[in-house]
Formats: C-alpha cells, sequence, structure tokens
C-alpha cells in the first residue's frame, strides 16, 4: 500500500472504514498523523508524583507536555482518559483553554490513538488531576479498535497470541511482567553481591551437551557446518572456570529444547546458571534458600507468598529428601538394598509400575520418585541424592558410589533448581561421557558426540566446584501466582493457525 493510500488491506468493517476516513480527514487538513518524534516533559505516574499534594479545584503552575493512549473519550472529547506505562491522566479540552486547530483535531481522534497534550495541570472539583489542552497532537492514528477496556481479551489464547493486546488493556498482565523484570533484575543483583562474575556464553553450540534434550537444529552457511542452539550453557560456564577468570561466575540465559509445550514447559526458556569454584553441593542449597526468600521479600515484604488458594514458604532452610527415601516412604521398595538393574526392574514391577527393559537401576529410581512423590512436594524441597546413571556431571556420595552429589528444588510439585557438586576428574568425566553418547546411539540419537573440546579444557584442571541452574520461568510462576509458563513469558510458542 502506498504513502498516499488508505484504502482498507483486509480490514473490511463498519468500525476500521470509520477509522481509514478519519485518517484520511486527517490527512487532508495537512495533519501527519505518523509524526518523525514527539518530546514529552514529563511521565503521567510523575505528574501523579510531583502534584499528590494539589488540592481539589486548583490549578498549578506547571505547564507540561504528556503523551500517550487514548482509552476513552466523554462529551465529544472534552474529557479523555490517557494511558502511559507509569498511568492514567485526565484531559480536559475547551475553547476556553485549548486551540481551535486542536478542537478540530478530536473530530478525527478515537480510542486507541495515540496523542500528546500540552498544557497545565490542576486538580478538579472531584479530584481528578486533569491537563488543561492547549494544543493536541495526534501520534498515531489507529485503524484497528483497541479491546474494550472493561471486559478486556476474554479468549485465553488470544491474550497469549496478542500479547500487545493483553499488556495494553490488562493491569494484571502488565503487573505480572513488570514483576518479572524485577525478579530478573534482582537476581542479577544478589548473584554480584555474592562475588559472581556475570559473562555470556555462546547460543550456537558446534556440540550440543549440558542437559539430556532434544536440541534445536541449524547451518551455519559460512562455516558450512550444522550447528545446535543450546540446551544448556553448563560444558561453556565450566571452562570460564577451567580459565580462572574467576572463582564465581553466572549466566542469565536462554535456552532451547526442541520438546513439548506445557503449563510448565516451553521451547524456549530462561535459565539462571552459576558455578562457584572450591563450593559443593550443600553450598548450592543455602544459596538456593538465600535467593528464593530474598526474591520473595523483595516482591511481597515476606517470606510467605500467596499461590493458588494456598501460600508458600519460601523460609530457608528447606526439607532435605534423599530419593532413596523418598521412594522407600512411597512403595516400601528399599533401594539401597536392591543390587542389580533387573532386580530394579522386577521389584518396580510388583509394585504395579510398567518399566521399560532397558532402564538401569537409577533410572527406575528416578522414575518412580517421579511418579509417586514429585507431585506431593508443595512447599520447597531441596530432593538429594540422585542415581549416578543419570547424573554424569556429579561427584558421587561418599560410601554410596551408586548416588551422587546432586540435589533438585521443588516447590508446588515444580522442579525449580538443579545442583551438583560438580565432577572435575576427567579420566572419569570422559567415561561418563562416552558410556552416555553410546546409550544415546542406543536410542537412535546418532548425531549425538562428544565434545571432544570441553573434555580437553577439563584436561588442564578444573577446581572442585558446586554448579546449579535455576528456571526462571516457574519461579517466576510462583512469586506471581500465574498457573501458567505462557502467563510469565511475553511471547511464548504457539502452535500455528
Amino acid at each position: 500500500m502506498s504513502a498516499s493510500d488508505t484504502t482498507p488491506p483486509k480490514l473490511s468493517s463498519d468500525v476500521t472504514e470509520v477509522r481509514f476516513q478519519k485518517l484520511d480527514a486527517l490527512r487532508a487538513a495537512g495533519v501527519d498523523p505518523y509524526p518523525v518524534h514527539f518530546h514529552r516533559s514529563a511521565g503521567n505516574g510523575e505528574l501523579a508524583e510531583r502534584h499528590a499534594a494539589l488540592a481539589p479545584d486548583t490549578t498549578s503552575e506547571d505547564d507540561v507536555v504528556v503523551a500517550g493512549r487514548v482509552f476513552s473519550m466523554r462529551n465529544s472529547g472534552m474529557f479523555v482518559d490517557l494511558h502511559d506505562s507509569s498511568g492514567k491522566i485526565q484531559v480536559f479540552s475547551h475553547r476556553d483553554v485549548t486551540e481551535p486547530e486542536s478542537l478540530a483535531l478530536l473530530a478525527n481522534v478515537e480510542t486507541g490513538d495515540l496523542i500528546g497534550v500540552e498544557g497545565r495541570v490542576r486538580r478538579t472539583k472531584r479530584g481528578e488531576l486533569t491537563v488543561d489542552a492547549k494544543r493536541i497532537h495526534v501520534l498515531a492514528k489507529t485503524v484497528r479498535p483497541m479491546p474494550e477496556k472493561y471486559h478486556g481479551i476474554a479468549d485465553v489464547e488470544q491474550r497469549y497470541r496478542k500479547r500487545y493486546l493483553d499488556v495494553m488493556v490488562n493491569p494484571d498482565s502488565r503487573t505480572r511482567f513488570r514483576q518479572r523484570s524485577r525478579i530478573i533484575s534482582q537476581i542479577r543483583r544478589f548473584m554480584e553481591a555474592e562475588g559472581c562474575l556475570e559473562v555470556e556464553t555462546p547460543m550456537l553450540h558446534p556440540v550440543y551437551g549440558g542437559a539430556t534434550a532434544d536440541p534445536f537444529r541449524t547451518h551455519h552457511n559460512t562455516l558450512d557446518m550444522d550447528m545446535y542452539l543450546r540446551i544448556a550453557p553448563e560444558l561453556y560456564l565450566k571452562r570460564v572456570l577451567v580459565g580462572g577468570l574467576a572463582e564465581r561466575v553466572f549466566e542469565i540465559n536462554r535456552n532451547f529444547r526442541n520438546e513439548g509445550v506445557s503449563t510448565r514447559h516451553n521451547p524456549e526458556f530462561t535459565m539462571m546458571e552459576t558455578y562457584w569454584a572450591y563450593a559443593d553441593y550443600e553450598d548450592m542449597m543455602s544459596l538456593v534458600e538465600r535467593l528464593f526468600e530474598a526474591l520473595a521479600r523483595d516482591l511481597h515484604g515476606s517470606p510467605v507468598v500467596k499461590f493458588g488458594d494456598g501460600e508458600l514458604d519460601f523460609t530457608g532452610p528447606f526439607r532435605r529428601l534423599p530419593m532413596p527415601q523418598a521412594v522407600l516412604e512411597a512403595t516400601g521398595l528399599d533401594f539401597l538394598a536392591i543390587a542389580t538393574d533387573e532386580e530394579a526392574r522386577a521389584a518396580a514391577k510388583s509394585k504395579g509400575f510398567e518399566i521399560e527393559p532397558s532402564m538401569t537401576w537409577g533410572e527406575v529410581l528416578a522414575f518412580l520418585f517421579e511418579e509417586t512423590t514429585e507431585a506431593s512436594l508443595k512447599q520447597p524441597t531441596h530432593v538429594i541424592q540422585f542415581p549416578k546413571d543419570i547424573s554424569p556431571f556429579a561427584k558421587e556420595v561418599p560410601g554410596e558410589p551408586r548416588l551422587v552429589e546432586r540435589f533438585e528444588t521443588y516447590v508446588n510439585g515444580w522442579e525449580i533448581g538443579n545442583a551438583f557438586s560438580e565432577l572435575n576428574d576427567p579420566v572419569e568425566q570422559r567415561r561418563r561421557m562416552t558410556e552416555q553418547v553410546v546409550q544415546a546411539h542406543a536410542r537412535g540419537e546418532k548425531e549425538r558426540v562428544l565434545d571432544e573440546d570441553f573434555l580437553e579444557a577439563m584436561d588442564h584442571g578444573m577446581p572442585p566446584a558446586g554448579g546449579l541452574g535455576v528456571g526462571i520461568d516457574r519461579l517466576v510462576m510462583l512469586l506471581t501466582d500465574a498457573p501458567s509458563i505462557r502467563d510469565v513469558i511475553l511471547f511464548p510458542a504457539l502452535r500455528s493457525r
């Protein structure tokens, strides 16, 4: 469509026809409905604070320039509710205070339009903070109507697909995404206060690893090589520890896993990962407890937060629950007394569980935990002592070589954090990673290869360390009382129409 042709493109409705007519009328009157710039002197929230003490029926000496979106118009535009990101202010237009050209402009202004206003601040007899408009400027003429402000967007899927409309009219959504930003900012400040250096590692990996997941694949044309969107930053952050750039590092990162979508899973998600030299998983447990409680207090003023119909108490220390103990309590099966993979599978089948014939001792233990216990862990709990079978980067529990010093933090039945006493024996690391690759090939994952560059880095010596990953999206859900991960991701992955 050319700049002079305002024929509605596939917007055939009486409402949009009228909007295009008003757009043409503005241009015919010599008004640019999409000017290059407009400089405000203050936001609405700032004005509300500045004039909090202004008495009713009082005019200030404050001449201001404001801008925002028209949310409502009354008395043929005499009263306009103008919203910006910081709040609302009323605009009053009348021939006693407003220039004739601006009064004429109002005939072609509608709800949803973006306008700028020059005028003086007063408070009405009813106590409404108001700008008496001297001049009005059209900043962006809208050609689609905004959602009706009192009912918003009733269709939940439309809220996710058209998030810009959701945050435009839904105060709860705006609040939640501002809280998300605040949480991430607080995480960064907290980690820096703990002596951590923030670093950035690649999102395109020549070899994928650091977690067990199906990656997204891509191709680099210039290098003529296949690459993968990262599923975890772990192996690169450990390289940083090897290099000695800092003894405590962290990254707030985007990860990508080509797997299912649910109320708790999105293929693109945000993590905070950190690695501390000369620490172990006990130190990481303490870190999680301090971090979660600090976030709750910062956001709500208390470690106890509302979630759904109940409350979550982030006061540390959290409960510590060994995985074998959890399964023993739930099923009566003592896995520490079970010797072989075959015995583990048989024991689980005797309790009515369907077990894959290839499952190892540790895989059976983890499966039973997930089936019997995971969902019941409502209050913050560290599940400790994971099977080595499913934890290739963690150190063994002293005296029990089948278990490792690993924990996952559960809240509301969801895994929120995952941490290890990190393996730094390069020979054992190679053995375990080789075993992982063999198992992956047996499952048909022929692309899985050893990350030789990482293993070479480990040969140069990594200090003993504790490592931790925290799922920020789920943590934000818990701290903002959001039932779905799509409520805390601005633009979640959705099936194409």
